[in-house]
């Protein structure tokens, strides 16, 4: 299959507000409400057809930049301003391209773009990220195929060699390795345990929401019959350790796997290395430490890829996540220890695609395979934004993803009646009715609904949105 060039004709953005149910506080900032961007992108073919796709990311505050200095609204209007950047970028380009050249050809000038206005890497990522997906899905629809299917024809024409982006890949075999990928049937629910999350009765909430929802981890478990974790830690070691002792009584008898995330805490990799010794040693956390795969992003950004961390990799393997903000990060943070870098929707599906094989390259020449990919969250909402993200973290072959939307906010009780409906109809069994939410039973989540569905995962033209119930602001 031939990878189709089209140009670019028109990208729309629309947002609505999401309120959370549970405070959700990761580091040092709590969320409890945030917007979430929709994208609407309209193509055009060589030969005069037109296609149009969808993409939606909530735009949360103190995860792209988290200088305190700013405040929500300020990082709210910084993705708006990557929004707008890529949606030039793309609009402008004369001739037309494969899906993989619009956003190759741009990469470069986006992200110093966005540095010369005093942007993070990350925030420059944000507005590519969400149009590469609708453009995606547009190019699917039109083709009449699903995300995985495109995606093992090389329908968007990745080309590492004539990108300049991935020198480190040259001569990996990129076509043979998209078409080895087979998507998976179902996934592991891994639950993010949050800050300001209760653990059991003794913390729960004197003002929890009467929706019925797990309000505690404990009845999470139940609900959901959990068997993956990801506890976050606060970078204070007597707290975590304390609160781990907590949580580890919890999901005791439980527990398949567990991953620790640090959200960048930790000053450096001897103040990471003192709490890493504390876990180790503590009896009462024994059981959860051997069912700890890897810790994600311990060590603050702008110290993580200063030093090596070879010494507490080799002891616990450490993940890259807001350090993975650029296309060459992960193979800058291996050559300091760090053997995991995150999938994560926000960053862009090309990025998990290019760290996805190289992983693959790399445990090709080692003796044990050490490389991993992991799929993370970033309060993905039902609709398209959690389905594109299953979609892809099932194509790649994931057991396991952090989710957490579903937990923070009360499902789609916001939106619009019909779109619910829609859902329902579009991905049988991926929800459940009420107000419709993800359906995760036996701590699993179906991914059969989206494998076969046209488009990146959205069924039809439009997902079943209410676009006029949401604003139009830029």
């Amino acid at each position: 299959m031939d990878a189709p060039r089209f140009h670019i004709e028109e990208i729309r953005f629309s947002e609505r507000d999401v309120a959370l149910r549970l405070p959700f506080r990761f580091g040092a900032a709590t969320v409890t409400a945030c917007p979430q961007v929709y994208v609407r992108a309209r193509i055009r073919f060589e030969n005069g057809g037109t296609a149009e796709g969808c993409a939606a990311e909530m735009m949360v505050p103190k995860w792209f930049d988290k200088n305190p200095a700013l405040s929500n609204e300020q990082n709210f209007e910084q993705l708006r301003c990557a929004l707008r950047a890529a949606r030039a970028a793309y609009v402008a380009e004369d001739g037309a391209q494969t899906a993989w050249t619009h956003f190759a050809s741009n990469y470069a000038a986006l992200q110093a773009r966005a540095k010369a206005k005093g942007l993070q890497a990350l925030v420059a990522s944000y507005g590519p990220a969400l149009i590469d997906r609708a453009v995606m899905d547009a190019l699917c629809l039109r083709s009449g195929t699903s995300f995985a299917t495109a995606m093992r024809a090389n329908l968007c024409g990745i080309d590492i060699a004539g990108s300049g982006l991935a020198d480190d890949l040259a001569g990996f075999d990129m076509p043979a390795f998209l078409a080895s990928r087979s998507p998976r049937a179902r996934i592991a629910a891994r639950h993010t345990v949050g800050l300001a999350d209760a653990i059991d009765d003794s913390d729960a909430l004197p003002d929890a929401p009467a929706d019925g929802l797990p309000t505690t981890l404990a009845e999470a478990v139940k609900r959901y019959g959990l068997t993956h974790f990801k506890p976050k830690l606060c970078g204070n070691t007597a707290q975590d350790i304390a609160r781990l002792e907590r949580i580890a009584r919890v999901i005791d008898g439980h527990a398949q796997l567990v991953t620790l995330d640090g959200n960048e805490q930790y000053a450096d990799a001897d103040d990471f290395a003192v709490f890493l010794d504390r876990m180790l040693s503590t009896p009462v956390l024994w059981k959860l430490a051997q069912k700890t795969v890897f810790v994600e992003q311990p060590i603050r950004r702008d110290a993580a890829l200063q030093r090596s961390v070879s010494a507490p990799g080799q002891r616990i393997p450490l993940l890259i996540d807001e350090s993975d903000a650029t296309l060459d990060a992960f193979v800058q943070a291996r050559a300091l220890g760090y053997t995991g870098v995150s999938s994560k929707s926000c960053k862009g599906f090309y990025k998990s695609v290019v760290n996805a094989a190289r992983c693959a390259h790399w445990n090709a020449a080692e003796d044990r395979p050490r490389y991993f990919l992991s799929g993370e969250d970033l309060t993905m909402q039902a609709g398209i934004g959690v389905q594109q993200d299953l979609a892809l973290v099932g194509w790649l072959g994931l057991s396991h993803v952090e989710r957490n939307g579903h937990h923070y906010v009360n499902g789609l009780a916001a939106v619009p009646e019909a779109e619910q409906q829609a859902l329902l109809k579009l991905h049988p069994g991926l929800y459940e009715p009420g107000a419709v939410r993800l359906a995760i039973r036996g701590g699993q989540i179906p991914l059969a609904p989206l494998a076969a569905a046209p488009g990146f995962a959205t069924g039809i033209p439009g997902a079943g949105i209410s676009w006029d119930a949401m604003r139009s602001v830029y």
